[in-house]
């Protein structure tokens, strides 16, 4: 039985339309973004941090280098998976995570270490590391404030999450410098 031309256009007139629904998660739009950018801030940061932590695990030497590299391994695995939940979260609120080391260098507040031709003394890497926890906890404190006061409480719980580690990361390596 074929379809009249008046069923066929009442049915293309009740299709969805294509393509994915905007986003309604009860943060505006500008508050989003705000916080999404504020994100790839800290996940530029994070991601930094992770690098040199890890660097500093492969190329740390002299009587501190058991301890040093077990630790450095500890907490480079553990800034690796947060990583991916902090770019989801900048998904999740619409928008493209940053991805590449020139997004990266463009938007961390660390100084990326440019390589080690000579070996580091321990110490100095364990003060690298704990400045750049510290700077990981200053930038996810200025995105905390926006995403609170935005009522984004997905955003504010791994904030919150991520200070935890890292100032216990901060203090644990500032214990080995007393």
């Amino acid at each position: 039985m074929a379809k009249s031309a008046k069923t066929e256009k009442a049915s293309k007139k009740d299709a969805p339309e294509a393509g994915a629904p905007k986003i309604d998660i009860g943060i505006s739009a500008n508050d989003r973004k705000k916080i999404a950018e504020g994100l790839s801030r800290f996940l530029a940061d994070s991601f930094t941090l992770y690098l040199k932590t890890h660097n500093f695990h492969w190329n740390v030497t002299g009587p501190m280098f058991n301890t040093l590299h077990v630790m450095f391994e500890g907490q480079y695995t553990e800034q690796w998976t947060a990583l991916d939940e902090t770019a989801e979260r900048i998904r999740a609120l619409g928008f493209n995570a940053p991805g590449s080391y020139a997004e990266f260098i463009k938007l961390t507040s660390i100084v990326e270490e440019p390589g080690l031709t000579d070996t580091a003394d321990w110490r100095e890497m364990v003060r690298q590391l704990v400045a750049g926890n510290e700077a990981v906890c200053r930038t996810a404190r200025k995105v905390l404030k926006i995403a609170d006061d935005a009522g984004d409480d997905p955003t504010t719980d791994l904030l919150t999450q991520r200070l935890n580690i890292h100032e216990k990361n901060a203090w644990m390596l500032r214990s080995l410098l007393a």
